[in-house]
């Protein structure tokens, strides 16, 4: 237990310095696509744009140093934490399935983008050096550590405790049920921000944040079960760039 400790407090060392950056962009990054009413009221109540910076960066090291340290043993209790080096077989598989959904994500424009010309808008704002180190960083690694390593690992440990507690290991189909939960939840974890960068939920909105973060939160979560949190990270960092590039292309 004592060397599974010490891996966990490595990796969440390693996290901090990332976690800071991700929060830091990811608060500047508010600021291109947020309705603007919403984001004056927040800037209002804690002072200025400076000290909605600072604390976005500090609550998001809070978030990666918990879920990192805690997430790392369940991960390693349920024999999901894997060697981080990369395969090169399993990178490639990684990478076809990256295209295929930085593909899908950028067709987000042009389809539920038709019918709701706030999220262009968004899209538009959003290509922004910031973004793009924002949606990496805090995307690619923050919420695959928060959702994945830390929200799937915690459903699939009680699940198997509480009703498996006799099989010396998790089931499958109990880890591939955490994985469901834990998409929606990544899902529903998204709603507060669809709210602000369109000022209100509506239900073809609403629709789209649980198709599309939910879905594409399934396959992390595959990834995670199949291949290790590195790959799930780079999944979701390269789905960001590849959409990113298109629409820096196209639009």
């Amino acid at each position: 237990m004592k060397a599974i400790m010490k891996k966990a407090l490595i990796f969440t060392l390693c996290l901090i310095p990332i976690s800071a950056i991700a929060g830091i962009f990811a608060a500047i990054y508010q600021f291109d696509v947020y309705d603007p009413a919403m984001l004056d009221e927040m800037i209002s109540q804690i002072g200025n744009k400076t000290a909605l910076i600072a604390i976005t960066a500090v609550q998001t090291v809070m978030y990666a140093v918990f879920c990192g340290f805690f997430g790392y043993i369940l991960a390693e209790k349920l024999g999901l934490m894997r060697s981080f080096g990369l395969e090169k077989k399993k990178l490639l598989h990684v990478l076809i399935i990256t295209l295929a959904m930085g593909v899908v994500l950028s067709l987000d424009y042009w389809t539920f983008g038709a019918a709701e010309p706030a999220l262009r808008d968004g899209t538009a704002s959003g290509l922004t050096p910031e973004a793009f180190i924002g949606s990496v960083l805090y995307g690619g690694i923050i919420e695959e550590v928060m959702i994945r390593l830390f929200m799937m690992s915690l459903i699939a440990f009680l699940a198997w405790k509480i009703f498996f507690r006799k099989h010396e290991k998790a089931p499958t189909g109990v880890i591939i049920a955490a994985n469901i939960i834990a998409a929606i939840l990544f899902a529903a974890g998204h709603l507060p921000a669809t709210i602000a960068m369109f000022g209100e939920l509506t239900p073809l909105i609403l629709f789209r944040c649980f198709l599309m973060n939910g879905g594409f939160g399934l396959a992390f979560g595959w990834l995670y079960q199949r291949y290790g949190i590195q790959y799930a990270m780079l999944a979701h960092a390269g789905c960001h760039i590849v959409s990113k590039v298109i629409w820096l292309a196209f639009i």
